[in-house]
């Protein structure tokens, strides 16, 4: 039913102030649990908090590119105008997560590794991730014609998703500088709850933040797109 960007334009409309909210107040409940609830680490003293903010983006950052690849196949398989846009919507947000993680992670390795940056197999592959986002983001906007953009930036997505697992089993298939995970599927947590509380209640705050600004994104590439149909005119002139 909402398939069509004529159906989706206003239920987005409607979803964005909800997941902006959503996303405040989780990540305001995080920053209290994260940054003034949680013990303070006996290794590395203060340092550790940036997990916090490093982790949930590292996380959000192989997620989105997940998702996004899946809609730049769907629309690949299917023909859907708005997959396409769903994909292009959300490369921006991934971007940025991915390089928050990296920064993240260079401003811990410094008092943990004593340095910003080695070439480690996990981080290489992150850095690679963002030139993958950043190369999508280029490739589309250097086609004129909106279709082939669509089809050609959606091509790369799809062979640039065999980059995540590298990312994410990194630390387990090389011996690299880079910890382990400390929150897996099928082991018990190797933190505190109340660290990993703080953790998940930013992941979801920037789970809800995506949403939010990919939904409004999309509704910027439907205006532009569809700029000419008398429906969107319509909404555009009622301020919606």
């Amino acid at each position: 039913m909402y398939a069509s960007p004529q159906k989706f334009y206003p239920l987005a409309g409607r979803l964005i102030p909800f997941f902006l909210a959503l996303a405040a107040l989780l990540a305001l409940a995080g920053f209290v649990v994260g940054f003034l609830l949680a013990p303070t680490d006996f290794q590395q003293g203060e340092a550790y908090r940036i997990i916090f903010v490093h982790v949930p983006a590292a996380w959000m950052s192989m997620l989105i590119y997940v998702v996004m690849a899946g809609w730049a196949g769907i629309g690949l398989v299917l023909g859907t105008r708005l997959s396409f846009m769903m994909a292009t919507a959300l490369a921006p947000t991934g971007a940025m997560f991915t390089f928050l993680a990296l920064w993240t992670g260079a401003l811990w390795g410094k008092p943990t590794w004593g340095t910003w940056w080695v070439w480690d197999a996990r981080l290489t592959s992150e850095l690679i991730l963002l030139f993958l986002y950043l190369g999508f983001m280029a490739l589309h906007n250097a086609i004129d014609d909106p279709r082939r953009a669509d089809k050609a930036s959606a091509v790369l997505a799809l062979v640039g998703v065999f980059n995540v697992p590298v990312i994410y089993f990194s630390v387990q298939w090389w011996n690299t500088l880079h910890q382990g995970a400390s929150v897996s599927l099928t082991k018990a947590p190797s933190m505190a709850f109340v660290m990993l509380a703080g953790m998940l209640l930013m992941a979801m705050a920037a789970w809800a933040y995506t949403i939010a600004v990919a939904l409004k994104r999309v509704r910027c590439i439907i205006v532009e797109r569809e700029r000419h149909a008398q429906w969107i005119q319509d909404y555009v002139k009622a301020g919606k």
